[in-house]
């Protein structure tokens, strides 16, 4: 198991390939559906005009994640009236939902690593060999062993406008296990099964019954 820091150099991403155990430690920060979408819409496409707040938070979450990582997650947080935050779990969202999103943004923010479940897909890829960056998939269905790598919380933006699952939450993580399945080197392991998984469903379909 190689234990990574955050943020993380050009250097690393590139030394690191499909199939390599991870463990990640450093600041990281949290996006799904709703952060993705305001980043396009607002810093990347400039479709719509950034508030007051809007270029505030934008100057905040940079220095996270520049050479950072963002997480695909919907956590489940205590703490929220008395903003003594604590993740109870923290599993890993679905990721190829931001698949239209993910690489403009990587490249945009200079996003080291992407964490989720599920792998991503083509365009996603490619942005791991311009940016460079990794996808790195995490256990679904451990959402509270996961939580327990979360050392603090240092911080969210956005919690009153999207709400718990879709804020954008700065934590701390202490040997975050992940495995590295999309690279800098054009490899996906997600592209391979699905291919292997498509040749035994064709030869499936083709035997005569």
């Amino acid at each position: 198991m190689r234990e990574i820091s955050i943020p993380i150099s050009d250097e690393i991403i590139r030394s690191l390939h499909v199939g390599d155990p991870v463990e990640l430690s450093g600041i990281m920060m949290t996006g799904r559906d709703a952060v993705h979408k305001w980043m396009i819409e607002t810093f990347v496409k400039k479709t719509r005009q950034p508030t007051d707040n809007d270029s505030q938070v934008y100057e905040e979450i940079k220095k996270y994640l520049d050479g950072g990582v963002l997480y695909h997650c919907g956590p489940v947080v205590s703490g929220l009236d008395t903003k003594q935050y604590r993740f109870v779990a923290a599993g890993p969202t679905t990721s190829i939902r931001e698949e239209p999103y993910q690489a403009d943004v990587m490249k945009h923010f200079h996003i080291k690593g992407v964490i989720g479940k599920g792998g991503m897909g083509a365009k996603t890829l490619q942005g791991c060999a311009e940016t460079p960056g990794i996808y790195f998939h995490a256990i679904g269905g451990a959402a509270t062993f996961l939580a327990q790598t979360v050392q603090k919380v240092l911080g969210v933006y956005k919690l009153e406008e999207f709400g718990v699952p879709e804020a954008m939450w700065v934590i701390e993580v202490r040997k975050f296990p992940v495995v590295v399945t999309m690279d800098s080197h054009g490899q996906s392991k997600h592209s391979l099964l699905e291919e292997s998984s498509r040749k035994v469903l064709d030869d499936l379909l083709a035997r005569p019954y």
